[in-house]
């Protein structure tokens, strides 16, 4: 159901699809990919270094080599997971020729997809809570980056007279929110596509402002 490498080379609306609509698999290193696993099954906190490093084959001192600890490997994952995302959202946004409700559409689904496709990596994002307060702050600002471009393309809609929107702020938070519940429920072997969701959320976040 998820997009890969020869996608790109599929012809939609009379051109070659997107990058930021292309997600390959992810190239963790095996103690990241140990990591991740486990943190998605059990938790952070239920998880232990030396839970990981057996999963991975090595020893704990060989896995503190490569990460200061276990904060240090949650904190690799999620600035991972920020930075992705943030990358295909200015990039959908910047294939959307300055239309308002494009660049919104675009930044929905682009989200969206990711938030299906790499639905183990986006789920770790709750796992914030556990952060120090500067890895915490190192964290947020990244995120940050993505609520200032979807605010950004509100206001920009607001302005142009195709949205009607009372609080740009409040409407971007209600639209990341939702995109960022979709690793909740979400399962690859369902009945929805990554792309399926995407359009719906679209639909939705374009009601949401009024379009």
């Amino acid at each position: 159901m998820g997009a890969s490498s020869d996608d790109a080379d599929t012809l939609t609306d009379g051109g070659a699809i997107p990058d930021w609509r292309v997600l390959e698999p992810m190239q963790l290193s095996p103690i990241l990919t140990a990591a991740l696993d486990a943190f998605y099954e059990t938790g952070f906190h239920g998880t232990s270094v030396r839970e990981i490093a057996r999963r991975v084959g090595v020893t704990v001192p060989a896995l503190y080599y490569h990460h200061e600890n276990k904060e240090g490997l949650l904190i690799a994952l999620l600035e991972l997971s920020t930075s992705d995302v943030l990358s295909r959202a200015h990039a959908a946004a910047e294939d959307a020729d300055g239309d308002p409700v494009r660049r919104l559409s675009n930044v929905i689904e682009a989200i969206v997809l990711r938030m299906t496709m790499r639905a183990r990596l986006a789920a770790l994002e709750g796992e914030a809570r556990y952060l120090s307060p500067e890895n915490r702050q190192r964290y947020r600002a990244v995120r940050k980056g993505v609520e200032r471009l979807v605010r950004e393309i509100v206001e920009e809609g607001v302005a142009a007279g195709v949205f009607d929107v009372d609080d740009p702020a409040e409407t971007t938070r209600a639209l990341l929110g939702m995109c960022q519940s979709i690793p909740r429920w979400y399962h690859a072997e369902g009945t929805l596509s990554p792309e399926a969701v995407a359009q719906k959320y679209v639909r939705i976040a374009l009601k949401t402002v009024g379009v």
